[in-house]
């Protein structure tokens, strides 16, 4: 009868050391697979989308009349932006005071895509700024 009480309780030691080796694996595996949630600022983002516009292919940008490469209405706006980062407090600041329209002749800034569809620029930067905080955020 000893034996048989000494097997129950290895048994039960047993099956709880295997319960909380198993409990603690799960728990570090969970851990591992789930990735560090990144928040950018909102100057990152305002940055992000300066190089979205930087990197459009076969896109023109249309201010004031005129044609502009993508490049070029990248560094306009960055140019907009350091003349005017104490007054954009967000993205959404960068996008609806700067982005969107002239300040000369306030007129929309428009882009013309390689497939020659004409959309407004703040438009597509709303649309990049939701991917954008859609991928950095939990």
């Amino acid at each position: 009868m000893v034996n048989y009480i000494f097997s129950g309780a290895a048994f039960l030691l047993y099956f709880l050391f295997i319960f909380s080796a198993s409990a603690q694996h799960s728990e570090t595996d969970t851990a591992r697979d789930e990735k560090p949630v990144q928040r950018l600022s909102e100057e990152q983002k305002i940055d992000q989308l300066l190089q979205y516009i930087s990197n459009m292919q076969g896109a023109t940008f249309i201010r004031n009349g005129s044609d502009h490469s993508p490049k070029d209405a990248a560094k306009h706006l960055r140019s907009k932006f350091r003349k005017h980062a104490a007054k954009i407090k967000t993205a959404h600041d960068f996008i609806d005071h700067l982005a969107t329209k002239s300040s000369m002749s306030g007129d929309l800034y428009k882009v013309r895509m390689a497939d020659g569809t004409i959309v407004e620029t703040y438009k597509l930067l709303n649309l990049e700024l939701q991917r954008i905080e859609g991928q950095f955020s939990p």
